[in-house]
């Protein structure tokens, strides 16, 4: 195609060049002030680019030095010919680039993704692109790779231009990893919204800027957004009460572990909490949305019904049961047993094994655990309403950190202490106002703060609202709280029996003959104390050296987390780290699982779907593994008394911890519902530890949740399903000729257009040279030394812990399973360079074009025994706001009527316009 220009006055619709990029004009406005020659025009433009697609401009046409109407475009001036293969990119890159938003089977964003895809991550993308609206719960089990199936809608949307600005909101803790990945897998660039953001904003751009309108693309976390400052600006940001919301503000709403953002609902009303409000206040200006959540039913019909309504108000209200076929219109939901193996007959995932570890005890541990029960059950006994709350909230503490360690039983029962000796009880009616402000408190633990400082002040905030309440101690009370005081300091200078056995586990699990293996292990805690702890005693007894164990915790710096986390996710050949002690904060959303399949619970959390997280982080897409094993403590004799199916009733240490391994077990056989029962078993649990329950009973919830089972049991042939998502895939990957080959051929075509080096060929062990002797070129490259605006395209090529440039592949088979190769996808920025380079000829004008778009090329006799000409052409279709909607390839074929240049030597020519 050959462009040509004019000058004069544009008019709606015509397509301009201003300022070295194309623009379809939306709007002529002239000037009042001036007329005749000298009577500027206000025109507003909408770029038609591929890079900026829909991005508005609005100039002074006659100020503006280079611009330019675009009156036709004709045949290309046969001026020259390209190597059929410099045609081939081109006409590839033309091709890639060419969505039209009607098409429903066409599955790009799978192509543009540095990921391992499995079929059934497809269901979400072939069903968003059929949605008029994209509003998708997308309710995966834990592991099966949520976070890809919403980067490739997030990539689609995008790629079809129906959605611009993008916001994931997440758990603090996992921000970056969403970030990385969009950026590492799927060529997105974000930024994360946080305190730091909004100080650069303001130093670089002024005190009123705002930091949700700055850039398309957004990470923030929850906690940050329902801040005031934060939620103040995003008003602004809104129409303001009474302006129409239409047409929306925003395009696309992720919000990840969407189960958090869920109404509290303990009745038959469910109350907002500052997150659910944060998030009512976004959901009616995003056109688009998207909840993640493997447990979206909390087992409260009203909590998830207004849910649901945050997602889609226009299907579901609150207060009224979901319609099942329209809940099935927008919940994608699977579970891992219930996907087919795959073709070769191996399990998509690993089979998860409990395993007990038997600890003995000693009588000085049995008699504090007995001190401290006797202690609860002299102070749970309170007639008075408002002192029992406060009694049984700090029993929990106390009975908990006991459970945990020594240390952290320490600090807590020093902390209750110092409440006793220093509170001031109120009398009569200003009770009131103390316990309303505990409930606060408790409710506000309840919401699990990402930082482990913030919930360590304030559980001692809510131990001192509590202690308030309390009545004198009695001098029974006083012995007690002595006694355990003495025990307490006496054993958080040593091992316990339970670190013992632990210090024995990892020597004959971790070590042979004193040599490190390449096994690693996860040992989660409750606790930020009990984790200092157990790190003290890993170094004292010489399991530290070398950065053999690493912590992850809430509130370290974002760096340091990233640091650990690529340092555990690296190989044991590179990295020497064998032992990760981490906290609560790391279980949500975090991958562990590439080189671990080991997770200990140093102490059984009475919250089920708190372990489940925990068991989520190594039993997950990506676990190379056939066994995950999951250990819990208990007492010795355990595994004895489950042969002999005697149940120990919960009262002494021994019984208390095999009441909280059932209901381990329990929460493993319900891990796939945990809705209404697991709520339940947490309550059990409490109960059974305050010494007001025998046994674990669950029936009851089991039945009573049925009805919510079937609400979210979504009845499909899901390996027929899997089929049609592959066919489709292979369809797209044919009609658009995605071979690794033709990406190699895009690239090494555009490099040499913007004048940069080729690629270099570079070996990898195990692909080249090709051990199989069966390739016969080299498929591995290394980027040679890119200037200017290009060097951006090594991005992400560093590896996270070694820090070592990493070669680029462009077959997803060689990239699979690997980390010290980078596959360069379609949105990766090296072949977006050459992407975008290739097709900015399409626009160039004669005198300043690269390629002649003219080849020719020898055909078989079969074909054609007389010369043809093939001419291309690019048909494209834009709505009434002038944002493409259609672009396809066509193709007119004649017989040759005309002579081909004798030099040419060639039976065939293509000529592309």
């Amino acid at each position: 195609m050959t462009i040509v220009q004019s000058i004069g006055v544009p008019v709606n619709g015509q397509l301009v060049s201003v300022r070295n990029r194309r623009y379809v004009v939306n709007s002529v406005a002239a000037s009042g002030m001036t007329d005749g020659a000298n009577r500027e025009n206000l025109v507003s433009l909408s770029c038609v680019e591929d890079d900026a697609a829909g991005e508005e401009l609005r100039v002074i046409w006659e100020l503006e030095p280079d611009a330019s109407i675009l009156e036709r475009a004709s045949m290309p001036n046969v001026s020259g010919f390209d190597e059929p293969e410099r045609l081939d990119a081109f006409l590839n890159a033309v091709r890639w680039g060419a969505v039209a938003q009607g098409d429903t089977r066409t599955l790009q964003a799978p192509f543009r993704s540095g990921v391992e895809i499995e079929d059934y991550q497809l269901d979400p993308l072939a069903r968003a692109i059929q949605m008029p609206r994209v509003n998708l719960l997308i309710a995966d089990d834990v592991g099966l790779g949520k976070t890809i199936e919403s980067g490739l809608v997030i990539q689609e949307m995008m790629l079809r231009h129906r959605a611009r600005t993008v916001l994931i909101v997440c758990p603090s803790a996992i921000q970056i990893q969403w970030r990385d990945q969009m950026r590492d897998k799927f060529g997105l660039d974000f930024r994360i919204v946080d305190s730091e953001l909004m100080k650069e904003l303001r130093r670089t751009r002024g005190l009123n800027v705002n930091p949700w309108t700055h850039f398309p693309r957004l990470i923030t976390s929850i906690d940050f957004l329902k801040r005031e400052r934060p939620l103040r600006l995003m008003r602004e940001a809104l129409p303001a009460p009474g302006q129409p919301i239409y047409p929306r503000r925003f395009d696309l709403l992720v919000v990840d572990e969407a189960h958090n953002v869920a109404p509290a609902g303990t009745g038959r009303y469910a109350t907002d909490s500052q997150r659910t409000a944060a998030i009512r206040l976004l959901t009616p200006h995003f056109e688009h949305k998207l909840f993640l959540s493997a447990t979206p039913h909390n087992g409260y019909s009203e909590s998830f019904s207004s849910l649901l309504e945050l997602l889609d108000n226009q299907r579901f209200a609150r207060s009224v049961r979901p319609n099942p076929e329209q809940l099935a219109a927008v919940m994608v939901r699977r579970l891992k047993r219930e996907l087919p193996p795959r073709w070769d007959g191996t399990p998509r995932y690993p089979e998860r094994l409990i395993e007990p570890l038997e600890v003995p005890y000693t009588d000085a541990e049995r008699a504090a655990h007995r001190a401290l029960s006797r202690y609860a059950e002299l102070r749970t006994t309170a007639k008075d309403d408002a002192e029992r709350f406060a009694s049984e909230f700090v029993m929990k503490l106390l009975k908990k950190r006991l459970f945990s360690s020594p240390e952290a039983f320490r600090l807590t029962l020093e902390k209750h202490l110092e409440s006793l000796r220093n509170a001031r009880r109120p009398a009569g009616r200003k009770q009131q106002p103390v316990v309303g402000i505990l409930r606060r408190q408790v409710e506000a633990l309840d919401e699990d703060p990402a930082d482990d400082s913030q919930l360590d002040f304030a559980t001692d905030e809510a131990v001192d609202s509590a202690v308030a309440l309390f009545s004198p101690l009695t001098a029974e009370e006083d012995q007690l709280l002595v006694e355990l005081r003495s025990w307490a300091g006496d054993a958080a200078m040593r091992p316990d029996a339970k670190a013992a056995e632990l210090l024995s586990w990892l020597k004959s699990t971790l070590l042979s003959n004193g040599s490190w293996v390449g096994e690693r292990v996860i040992i989660f805690t409750e606790y930020r104390a009990t984790q200092k702890w157990l790190q003290g005693l890993l170094a004292f007894n010489g399991f530290t050296g070398e950065d053999r164990v690493m912590t992850m915790y809430g509130g370290m710096h974002s760096d340091d987390r990233e640091r650990v986390k690529a340092a555990f996710q690296t190989s044991p050949e590179k990295s020497p780290v064998r032992i990760l002690l981490a906290t609560d904060s790391a279980s949500e959303g975090i991958d562990l699982q590439n080189y671990c399949s080991r997770l200990i619970h140093y102490e059984i959390p009475w919250n089920p779907n708190r372990m489940e997280q925990r068991n989520g982080r190594i039993d997950r897409h990506g676990q190379r593994q056939p066994k995950v094993m999951i250990y819990h403590f208990v007492g010795r004799g355990y595994r004895q008394s489950a042969k002999s199916a005697v149940v120990s009733a919960p009262g002494d240490l021994e019984g208390d911890l095999e009441f909280l391994m059932r209901a381990a077990q329990k929460v493993e056989n319900i891990r796939e519902d945990l809705g209404k029962v697991g709520p339940v078993i947490s309550a059990q649990v409490t109960e059974a530890m305050l010494g007001r329950r025998k046994h674990l009973n669950t029936e009851q919830a089991e039945r009573d949740s049925e009805a919510s089972r079937k609400l979210l049991r979504v009845r499909h042939d899901l390996r027929s399903q899997l089929q049609q998502l592959h066919e489709q895939l292979s369809e797209t990957k044919r009609e658009l000729h995605l071979d690794p080959d033709n990406i190699h051929s895009v690239v090494t075509v555009g490099l040499s257009l913007a004048g940069q080096p080729p690629l270099q060929e570079a070996t990898l062990e195990g692909v080249w040279p090709d051990p199989s002797g069966k390739r016969a070129k080299c498929p591995v490259f290394r980027l040679p030394h890119l200037t200017g605006s290009w060097s951006l395209a090594t991005e992400g090529l560093r590896h996270p812990h070694t820090q070592e440039i990493r070669p680029i592949v462009f077959d997803h088979t060689l990239a699979s399973g690997r980390d010290d190769v980078v596959l360069a996808h379609l949105n990766h920025r090296l072949v977006q360079n050459c992407l975008q380079r290739l097709r900015a000829e399409i626009w160039s004008v004669a005198g300043h074009h690269r390629l002649h778009r003219v080849t020719a090329r020898v055909i078989p006799n079969r074909i054609s025994d007389v010369p043809v000409v093939v001419a291309h052409g690019r048909l494209v279709v834009l709505g009434g706001d002038n944002k493409r909607i259609h672009e396809e390839i066509i193709f007119a074929e004649v017989p040759s009527v005309f002579r081909l240049p004798e030099a040419s030597g060639y039976a065939a020519a293509s000529l592309v316009c």
